[in-house]
């Protein structure tokens, strides 16, 4: 017997928004994330530990060490963006560089959370991948989350150098670190996006060193 199809209940019409009326605060708040980058970006061109930074990555890969990166939520994310654009290409051809993000296995981070505890999903990778004269780059706004903080000890137990890239204020991972980069400023979100400026220009710097070596 042949059954009657129920006939799909109308989707009322939605309003179409006007791009003008977010213009105005869309202007606003361009300008004022410009004056506070500008800001920031000028305090971090003088801090000495971002070129000593640079110095501890080239070297780490110049002699044939591995970097590793860790992070959590947006700091994650970063952790990867970094790894890629130096397994990748940032701004020019060079030889693919031993980076690795200890973000992105999500049966190694689910794995070790439910086996041992969510803390150690870093450390532990550290203890599996690292090795003296290789370098540990940990993001973190706050600087106190247990598993960068624990990372950045498994690290130093390998005789790793240990790179922090943190907010404002000191912090444990800071004091873990053999050298740490604090950002200019108490808003999380700028925190990021600085320490995605720094990622493109410590690349940069990078492969500049790097390829002009290899093309000698």
């Amino acid at each position: 017997m042949a059954h009657a199809i129920r006939a799909l209940p109308a989707i009322p019409a939605q309003p179409v928004d006007d791009p003008d009326d977010y213009a105005a605060s869309l202007r606003r708040s361009l300008a004022e994330r410009a004056d506070l980058l500008a800001g920031a970006l000028g305090e971090l061109a003088q801090n000495e530990d971002v070129a000593i930074v640079a110095a501890a990555l080239v070297r780490t890969l110049r002699y044939g060490g591995r970097i590793l990166i860790a992070g959590n939520g947006g700091s994650a994310a970063e952790a990867q963006h970094f790894a890629a654009e130096l397994v990748g290409r940032f701004a020019r051809e060079h030889r693919p560089y031993s980076v690795l993000a200890l973000t992105t296995d999500t049966s190694i981070l689910t794995a070790i959370a439910n086996d041992y505890r969510y803390s150690e999903v870093f450390a532990r990778q550290v203890e599996a991948h690292g090795a003296p004269g290789d370098a540990l780059v940990l993001f973190t706004t706050s600087g106190e989350s247990d598993n960068v903080v624990l990372a950045a000890e498994a690290a130093r137990r390998r005789a790793m150098c240990v790179i922090s890239l943190t907010g404002p204020r000191r912090s444990r991972v800071g004091r873990a670190s053999d050298i740490v980069v604090r950002m200019p400023s108490g808003r999380s979100p700028v925190v990021q996006e600085l320490h995605l400026t720094l990622t493109h220009v410590l690349c940069e710097i990078v492969e500049d060193a790097l390829a002009c070596e290899e093309e000698a």
